[in-house]
């Protein structure tokens, strides 16, 4: 246990100097697009705008919350890899190194679990900033994490299971991009056509944005939610660890 949590120091390590040689640039990436959202929806489209009886600003706040942390920590993720493994040719040193595929695995999953932590953290500043003012808990912070960790675990196994920088564009555009969109981040899913809602029901994010909006706006807790979250993580990360194994073979 001892040497595979040196394996994942090692490897958590690397990811901060990366982060800390970058930091301006990556901390004003992350504003970008979340703050063009909070400007197109929240104050111009969203204005005098009302769901479930509260202002339309404080609904989308926590799905833009969530859907940062996952693109962030998804990316991240994937594009570190996926670059690596197939435009670097540096990927097979990992699978040399005297590491363990769990130690590797684990320690770019966490790594990319604290981006998107880090990206969350982000948007709630800039909406605290703003005037948006939501409640925050220890469980509103340990939602964020497990997000975090749930996408950049599926980043982790889509980039070593894509073999081409196109798929993996591909794979983000039908699956990153329309839970973005779709998973009740701008909108309750309530009027949704009762097929298309129960697919989306069963998509990660929709349990994500669930649960941050619960906890920001003092609604009822899904503890059904937490549940699933934990499922998807423990799922795309033992295909992670697979996929790691399965590469070296």
């Amino acid at each position: 246990m001892g040497n595979r949590w040196n394996e994942i120091k090692t490897v958590l390590w690397r990811e901060w100097v990366f982060f800390r040689r970058r930091f301006w640039k990556i901390t004003s990436a992350l504003v970008v697009s979340p703050l063009l959202y909070m400007v197109a929806f929240g104050w111009g489209i969203g204005q005098g705008i009302s769901i479930d009886g509260r202002s339309y600003m404080y609904y989308i706040i926590p799905g833009i919350i969530a859907m940062t942390s996952m693109r962030s920590s998804y990316s991240a993720i994937s594009m570190r890899i996926s670059v690596t493994r197939l435009h670097e040719k540096s990927f097979e040193a990992y699978l040399t190194a005297p590491v363990s595929m769990v130690g590797l695995t684990l320690g770019h999953v966490i790594a990319g679990g604290l981006r998107g932590f880090y990206a969350a953290l982000v948007i709630l500043v800039v909406s605290l900033a703003s005037g948006v003012w939501i409640t925050i808990t220890p469980l509103f912070f340990i939602v964020i994490l497990l997000n975090s960790l749930m996408f950049a675990s599926l980043g982790f196994f889509a980039a070593m299971m894509i073999d081409t920088h196109y798929d993996m564009n591909r794979f983000s555009s039908f699956v990153i991009t329309p839970m973005a969109f779709l998973c009740g981040t701008f909108f309750s899913l309530k009027k949704l056509p009762w097929l298309i809602r129960m697919v989306i029901e069963w998509l990660p994010l929709t349990h994500s944005t669930r649960l941050v909006r619960a906890i920001a706006l003092d609604m009822k807790f899904e503890w059904f939610s937490v549940l699933v979250l934990l499922v998807y993580t423990t799922i795309f990360t033992v295909l992670s660890i697979r996929a790691c194994y399965e590469e070296v073979v």
